[in-house]
């Protein structure tokens, strides 16, 4: 049966590759942007399938995000899968950043990749439990949650925080028929890192690589299958065994 899912920050990257495996398994997809309008066009126009639809907002400001919930329910007429994939990414190494840096670092980076998630998870759970039928929150964390971000500090807060946000609903929401989920990926071959994927980093995973984006959205589309509600709660790693815990 064919769902209705969002995913945010799915102009490229990442998201682009979720949005496509949805799509893929017949189901209609919110693309969402924040600032990248033509990338994601782009991807709601080679998106097989039809009902797709792109819907764009700034998740650092908090009353967008109701605006977004709101705008997906009333055009695609519900969301049976939440992605929370839009994040930021900051440098900020303590050795070469100002106070005032720092601290707007660690404010732009928790706006986007905790508090939007967190109050995207709620409107959209809150949907769901008033239509009764369940559904599935999957969030795109970071292996740098358990490894460290020695120069992006926030980034792996943020993504450990939103590990265990995705715990703590999934504690939740479970007696609603929802299923909670996290992947955990390492580095993956996307345009927002390529500078950053020299050989040292791709010889960090015994398989010598770095991960494709369809890789991650692979593990995205499993968490949200009818198959994997009794993963809810899990942080699933997606590392090429680059990082073991």
């Amino acid at each position: 049966m064919s769902r209705d899912v969002l995913v945010t920050g799915a102009a490229r990257g990442i998201g682009r590759a979720v949005a496509t495996a949805f799509a893929a398994r017949g189901d209609r997809v919110a693309v969402h942007y924040g600032s990248r309008r033509e990338e994601a066009e782009a991807t709601v126009a080679a998106l097989p399938g039809e009902g797709h639809v792109l819907v764009g907002a700034d998740l650092a400001a908090p009353e967008s995000v109701s605006v977004l919930v709101d705008e997906v329910v009333s055009r695609l007429g519900g969301v049976d899968v939440l992605v929370n994939n839009a994040a930021v990414n900051v440098a900020h190494p303590v050795s070469e950043t100002s106070l005032d840096e720092w601290r707007l670092a660690w404010r732009t980076t928790m706006d986007v990749n905790v508090f939007a998630a967190a109050d995207l998870s709620y409107l959209v759970a809150r949907h769901m439990i008033g239509r009764g039928r369940g559904g599935h929150i999957v969030n795109v964390g970071s292996r740098g949650a358990f490894k460290g971000e020695p120069d992006h500090p926030a980034y792996g807060a943020s993504k450990a925080a939103l590990h265990a946000l995705g715990q703590s609903l999934a504690v939740a929401l479970a007696p609603h028929g929802i299923a909670v989920a996290s992947v955990a990926p390492g580095f993956v071959e996307t345009e927002r890192v390529s500078t950053r994927l020299t050989d040292e980093v791709r010889g960090q995973s015994p398989f010598g690589r770095v991960a494709s984006p369809e890789e991650v959205a692979a593990a995205v589309c499993y968490l949200a299958s009818p198959e994997a509600v009794w993963s809810s709660g899990t942080v699933l790693d997606v590392n090429g065994a680059s990082h073991l815990r």
